[in-house]
């Protein structure tokens, strides 16, 4: 279920889904593993999620189904569509910032952990503020490049 809970009149609680939370994580593993220039196959996928490859292949179907890959039967992801590769990337982008935010503005050590139950709550107006508080990073603490936002642009 997706929306909002009121509490009372000045709170109130965001209720997300896991399984838009999860198609996320397919598509932000897809992006990571064609930004290393590594060819996307349902067993790196698989590697990166720690899943079953079964569980790779009926989540591309699912993908494939909504749109947001071309998947064929094989061994591999022919290609994200414009609309994968948006929301991969916004996905990167929102990690790495998190990752940057946590290592050189609050100086504390990276909680992957933390980081995964955050990002997928950022909108992109809370995103690129993050972006230009930390000054418009080009590469987060693990060496990768950060995709520019709108706010980096300008």
């Amino acid at each position: 279920m997706l929306g909002t809970f009121n509490m009372n009149s000045d709170e109130e609680l965001y209720l997300g889904t896991a399984e838009s939370e999860h198609i996320e994580m397919y598509l932000k593993a897809i992006w990571h593993i064609r930004e290393r220039k590594e060819k996307v196959k349902v067993s790196s996928i698989a590697k990166i999620l720690n899943v079953r490859q079964p569980s790779v292949v009926q989540m591309l179907h699912k993908l494939n189904g909504i749109n947001l890959v071309e998947y064929s039967k094989g061994n591999s992801v022919m290609k994200l569509t414009a609309e994968g590769e948006q929301i991969g990337e916004r996905m990167m982008r929102n990690t790495r910032l998190l990752e940057v935010m946590m290592k050189e503005a609050l100086r504390i050590e990276i909680d992957e952990e933390m980081v995964c139950g955050i990002e997928h709550h950022m909108k992109e107006i809370f995103t690129d503020a993050l972006c230009t508080l930390l000054k418009h990073p080009r590469s987060c603490p693990h060496g990768y490049h950060i995709p520019l936002g709108k706010c980096c642009k300008k």
